[in-house]
């Protein structure tokens, strides 16, 4: 399996990462205020604040991130592109998501489009390899 193939699957788990930080957190909530609840998980999200609804937000981001990415690194790899450009840039992909992630948690909202532009360019290359 590739390189970019794991890339893939760190893509995949990185969104349940992200949002199970928000769960855990809740977890340990005082009394009186909302913990997560695994019988109705989507009207505990709606009543979530502060970094716990910015890690809910980058879960829901990175759900969106994956049909580019998945479908780049299939494509290049289908038409038997350069393998070592398609690992490094899935490689950058995933460690552009990580602090993608991480800019969301911190509320550093110019930071974060910064790097979600650096992803979407990362996946376009991608594609790219494609072609050549």
């Amino acid at each position: 399996m590739t390189i970019a193939n794991w890339c893939v699957l760190a893509a995949c788990l990185l969104p349940i990462c992200t949002v199970g930080l928000a769960k855990a957190g809740s977890a340990k909530k005082s009394a009186g205020v909302s913990r997560y609840d695994n019988n109705n998980p989507r009207e505990w999200a709606n009543h979530l604040s502060g970094w716990q609804q910015r890690a809910q937000a980058a879960q829901n981001n990175g759900w969106e991130a994956l049909p580019l990415f998945i479908a780049a690194v299939v494509l290049a790899q289908q038409a038997h592109g350069d393998q070592g450009r398609i690992d490094t840039l899935a490689l950058v992909f995933i460690g552009l998501r990580v602090l993608y992630v991480a800019a969301y948690l911190m509320n550093a909202g110019t930071v974060r489009t910064l790097i979600w532009t650096a992803g979407v360019a990362s996946c376009i290359t991608i594609f790219l390899q494609s072609v050549t």
